[in-house]
């Protein structure tokens, strides 16, 4: 029983962080498209990416929210922190001075602050998918037979 409530947390916060993050980059759309077209890069791919990640924020939420295809859901916010904090240190360490092209509240962390709590989600997305797959129904929702 802790263990599916804590994948349901830890659901819970992926899928407030992945519908904010998106609609922030939507709502503020031209600014997020001009902040990811200043990165060395990204700036190639900044049109497509301005559309591309805050739809695939918004499916992997919506994975997050049905139950039968949570496990996806996970292994797919497991991923994405994975490449945003990947991003972040290629930033890093290329320069200090690229603004930050996340949506919302985020967008105005440190870098430093940005990389500890993308470390944080990576950690919360490994452990859901790990709690998921431990559950005694191998985390897929039971369903009812129709024989008696």
């Amino acid at each position: 029983m802790l263990r599916k409530t804590v994948v349901e947390v830890i659901c819970l916060l992926f899928i407030l962080l992945f519908a904010y993050t998106a609609v922030s980059k939507f709502l503020d759309y031209e600014n997020f498209r001009a902040v990811i077209g200043q990165s060395p890069l990204l700036t190639r791919f900044a049109p497509v990416l301005a559309i591309v990640v805050p739809l695939a924020e918004i499916v992997i939420a919506l994975l997050l929210v049905i139950p039968r295809y949570r496990r996806y859901g996970l292994y797919a916010s497991f991923a994405m922190m994975v490449l945003f904090t990947v991003y972040i240190i290629v930033l890093v360490t290329l320069s200090e001075k690229i603004p930050c092209s996340c949506g919302g509240v985020i967008s105005r962390m440190t870098w430093k602050q940005h990389l500890y709590f993308n470390i944080v989600f990576v950690f919360l997305a490994f452990s859901g998918m790990w709690l998921y797959t431990k559950q005694p129904d191998g985390g897929f929702p039971q369903t009812k037979s129709i024989h008696a």
